[in-house]
């Protein structure tokens, strides 16, 4: 049965979607800041401003929340008086616009940096990768993941820290849009990625969430061709297990309320989206 999804905030493009325990936190892009809904008072108000044009946020394990600052070119940490830059170059060079960002089990931060556009500046990097922040010795080491994706977009790493999944979501003629999954060896690089779904010639993923039986929930589709905006249900292996049609152009999604059996997703049109459904996000 299709999931029912009804408007519980309003911004102006949403992105970010992250579960404190009491409230969601999610991104208004154009206006740099993060938002916190309340779903016990149905109020929304503003959580942090001057974000840098921010897109994907998450917590680690201590509840701490990081972000990709696409407008600020990195990814950093949130203080209550400041923020901790995680990274802002590779090897030197300034990143891309940092879009997604994942903790995983081992407190390694992993993140996509695609060039959308977001910003006026100049690529300074001759690649769209995935990249993995290890804590070392206080700071933290930046290692290149990927060498064949093209504007990765939404990403997961896996509770046992053996897959990590992307979406690979280049617009235009001939350009891949595919959901990834690339095995994560022993010393922390990936293998040869198998092809869960083929979107093309139609929008992909853009954001993407796990649910308790380790099932990808993601946000993809637009109205312009193909099946239209959607929230895919897969399985570990591909296979499509539901499809629950959604407004506007869905960005990202994640589980909350709590006994998290609400997905909640931010959207293009500026909106956040609540439905209640029969799946239980990932805790």
């Amino acid at each position: 049965m299709p999931w029912t999804f009804e408007i519980v905030a309003t911004a102006s493009f949403t992105e970010g979607p992250v579960w404190t325990g009491d409230a969601l936190l999610f991104t208004d892009i154009p206006n740099s800041r993060i938002m916190r809904f309340d779903p016990a008072s149905g109020s929304c108000e503003e959580y942090r401003t001057g974000t840098n044009q921010a897109n994907g946020l998450t917590r680690d394990a201590d509840g701490r929340l990081y972000g990709c600052e696409a407008g600020g070119r990195r990814v950093v940490r949130y203080l209550d008086d400041g923020v901790d830059v995680i990274c802002d170059t590779f090897q030197g060079t300034p990143l891309n616009e940092p879009n997604d960002v994942v903790v995983d089990a081992a407190g390694s931060i992993w993140f996509t940096d695609p060039k959308y556009g977001v910003t006026e500046h100049a690529k300074d990097l001759d690649h769209d990768s995935v990249y993995r922040a290890d804590p070392k010795n206080g700071g933290w080491t930046i290692t290149r993941v990927t060498f064949d994706t093209t504007r990765p977009n939404g990403l997961i790493v896996t509770p046992d820290r053996k897959t990590l999944y992307v979406a690979q979501s280049e617009y235009g003629e001939g350009n891949p849009r595919e959901l990834r999954a690339y095995p994560i060896l022993d010393n922390g690089s990936v293998g040869d990625y198998d092809v869960l779904h083929n979107f093309y010639p139609h929008r992909g993923v853009d954001g993407m969430r796990l649910d308790e039986d380790l099932n990808i929930v993601a946000t993809a589709g637009w109205e312009d061709s193909g099946p239209g905006p959607m929230v895919y249900v897969f399985a570990p292996n591909g296979r499509v297990l539901e499809t629950h049609p959604i407004p506007g152009r869905p960005t990202n999604c994640c589980f909350g309320d709590s006994d998290l059996q609400s997905l909640y997703v931010t959207n293009a049109d500026g909106n956040l989206y609540r439905a209640r459904t029969h799946r239980k996000g990932l805790a």
